[in-house]
């Protein structure tokens, strides 16, 4: 068996006891540079809501990464959450992960997907990777303001 065949990406509760990792890990990397009032990630809590379709990338069955999408209105949707350990990155899990969410999204009957990430430098990569899927930046959506720590992007599905 190869490694890839091991990767799974589902759908699961974000309430998973295994899962704890993962929401601190994406905690305080949120938290390294952004001041409060410009964090917009969502506690574990908040991505069990019905309006979020929540996955986990798990390898031989622990997991990885997270990603999660928000019902905006019938049409349009927003990336939440996503993030992938650190000790798991530079091996194109967060393009799997984001190209499922992609999938899932279409699946869904969604015609836009948009996100909000950082705009310091620590985001670059999450922003390259963004750019390469084909998302271009934007103004502001549905709940966000202008804010110099924010890039706003979107495409269409």
């Amino acid at each position: 068996m190869t490694a890839l065949q091991t990767l799974t990406i589902a759908r699961e509760s974000p309430l998973g006891a295994d899962l704890a990792l993962l929401h601190a890990r994406h905690t305080e990397a949120m938290h390294a540079d952004t001041p409060p009032e410009s964090i917009h990630m969502l506690p574990a809590s908040a991505l069990a809501a019905p309006e979020i379709s929540f996955f986990v990338l798990r390898e031989a069955g622990a997991a990885l990464g997270m990603g999660a999408f928000k019902r905006i209105d019938a049409q349009h949707a927003e990336i939440k959450s996503m993030h992938i350990l650190h000790e798991a990155r530079g091996r194109g899990l967060a393009r799997l992960m984001l190209d499922h969410l992609v999938v899932e999204a279409r699946a869904a009957g969604f015609l836009r997907l948009s996100l909000e990430t950082g705009a310091q430098p620590s985001f670059a990569a999450a922003r390259m990777l963004y750019d390469k899927a084909g998302f271009v930046e934007c103004g502001p959506f549905e709940g966000y303001g202008p804010d110099p720590m924010s890039t706003f992007m979107t495409r269409a599905l």
